[in-house]
């Protein structure tokens, strides 16, 4: 699979993706199909005859948990997630075996480096125009501030280092040349516009292939770039060409490219929009995109997605990373034996991890160290619960805490940076956050009564029904 074309080929061929023939509209319409769709666990979605564009729009290509192991080449996420724990884990060897094995993994990672070609399909044809009124891009919900563009790649390179950043950021067009990027304050591309003289460099990639379009979501460790990444999941080099009118590379097989710059001394209201945590994201100031040039390959597929009340395609998306970053979260806390970002969570209003306990204290110390690691910090309650606890099983999740969680015992608050949109949140960006230690209480936590056993019944008796079950009569 090369490209986000012979992605749609393999979703068409295994059953996973539907042609819709019939005229839809992007204004609110393709949101109400792809929203049902979706919350049903059906298949991707082509429309291709979109009113007022020529471009067929893919949406729901990564909505279910089938469609995203086919979209990173795996039979099981936490088995690609094993595999990345193997290539990054670069502890100094000791031994020659060791160094050995060490040498061959960066022999590996730097197998992926990306490639720079001169001739690009996503230049087939260039607009020295731009004008974002060619694309179908989808109006959401009622309340929007206008059409948002919504699954794009957004290139940038640092300016003080030149190093290369691909992150996904929603866009709102303003009119044929200019929108509004959504530079959260803790995202990558907003420190290199704090970091910059006013102006930064920009390139937003719409279609590519699915393995490409997921790294810009990956929360990859510093100094790992994301089209080595990409080259990894895929298993062969990102090939990238230079844009025309910006000094930025993106994949040569993208869609749709949009190059220009994001200026900022030039903020303008950005929003509403109807977000991922089900509610619509208020009106605030944002950088301004100016488009310098516009490029597409020829019969270009507009992909994109829509978010809101969950489920839907971001989810899978988010649990993705949950299980691929697993083994590497585990290299700093190994203490954590499993986690689960739930679905009513939203991925940073809810983080629920198991901790095998050495010690009292374990749990909130995990919860600390939860708080201090990544786009984690952000999370707003973290729920601790016993190694033998299944965190997937969200109703046995609930039981331990409602059971074992003494108030004033075991809860810890602390403040802190929040998700930039959590609007329960007194102040943009900082409020404060919860943990519970739904873990048994050992002597030196606060334990002063015994601590009651469980209920399970004996192995012995458990095997004998299991002999005679049949005996029963029971169906």
């Amino acid at each position: 699979m090369k490209d986000l074309r012979d992605w749609v080929r393999t979703l068409e061929k295994a059953g996973e993706l539907r042609r819709i023939t019939a005229r839809v509209d992007p204004v609110l319409e393709i949101t109400e199909i792809a929203d049902r769709v979706s919350k049903a666990g059906g298949p991707a979605l082509l429309f291709t005859d979109v009113t007022g564009s020529r471009l067929p729009v893919l949406i729901n290509q990564f909505g279910t948990d089938r469609r995203m192991c086919m979209a990173l080449g795996t039979e099981s996420l936490d088995a690609l997630g094993e595999r990345i724990e193997t290539l990054m884990d670069l502890q100094p060897p000791q031994g020659v075996v060791a160094k050995m094995k060490a040498l061959g993994k960066l022999r590996e990672l730097a197998s992926f480096s990306s490639k720079m070609v001169k001739d690009a399909p996503c230049q087939e044809v260039w607009l020295d125009e731009p004008d974002l009124d060619l694309l179908p891009i989808l109006t959401c919900w009622p309340d929007d501030g206008g059409p948002f563009i919504t699954l794009p790649l957004v290139f940038s390179k640092d300016p003080a280092t030149g190093v290369r950043n691909c992150g996904m950021y929603r866009i709102q067009k303003v009119d044929t040349r200019t929108a509004m990027m959504h530079w959260q304050i803790h995202k990558d591309g907003a420190a290199h516009l704090r970091d910059s003289e006013g102006r930064v460099p920009v390139a937003v990639v719409i279609g590519s292939h699915p393995a490409t379009t997921y790294s810009a979501t990956a929360p990859l460790p510093p100094g790992i770039d994301e089209m080595i990444f990409a080259g990894f999941l895929r298993g062969k080099s990102v090939e990238m060409v230079k844009c025309r009118t910006v000094d930025i590379e993106v994949p040569a097989e993208s869609e749709i490219v949009l190059e220009g710059y994001v200026d900022a001394t030039d903020l303008r209201p950005e929003g509403p929009f109807g977000d991922h945590t089900g509610f619509y994201t208020p009106v605030d100031d944002y950088p301004t995109f100016h488009l310098t040039g516009m490029s597409m390959r020829r019969d270009a597929i507009y992909s994109t997605t829509i978010v809101g009340p969950p489920p839907m395609e971001d989810f899978f998306l988010g649990k993705a990373t949950e299980r691929l970053f697993l083994p590497i979260i585990r290299m700093t806390l190994p203490d954590l034996v499993d986690m689960n970002l739930p679905l009513e969570g939203v991925f940073h209003n809810c983080a629920i991890v198991s901790v095998k306990k050495r010690y009292p204290g374990h749990a909130k110390k995990l919860m600390s160290a939860i708080w201090g690691l990544g786009l984690l910090s952000l999370s707003r309650c973290v729920i601790v619960v016993d190694h033998d606890v299944d965190v997937q099983d969200v109703s046995a999740v609930a039981f331990q805490a409602f059971s074992n969680v003494d108030a004033g015992r075991d809860m810890l608050v602390v403040e802190g940076p929040v998700d930039a949109l959590d609007h329960a949140a007194p102040y943009f960006a900082y409020g404060s956050k919860v943990g519970f230690d739904a873990t048994r209480k050992w002597e030196g936590e606060g334990l002063v009564r015994p601590w009651p056993d469980a209920i399970v019944m004996s192995d012995e008796v458990r095997a004998l029904v299991d002999r005679r079950w049949s005996e029963y009569g029971i169906t």
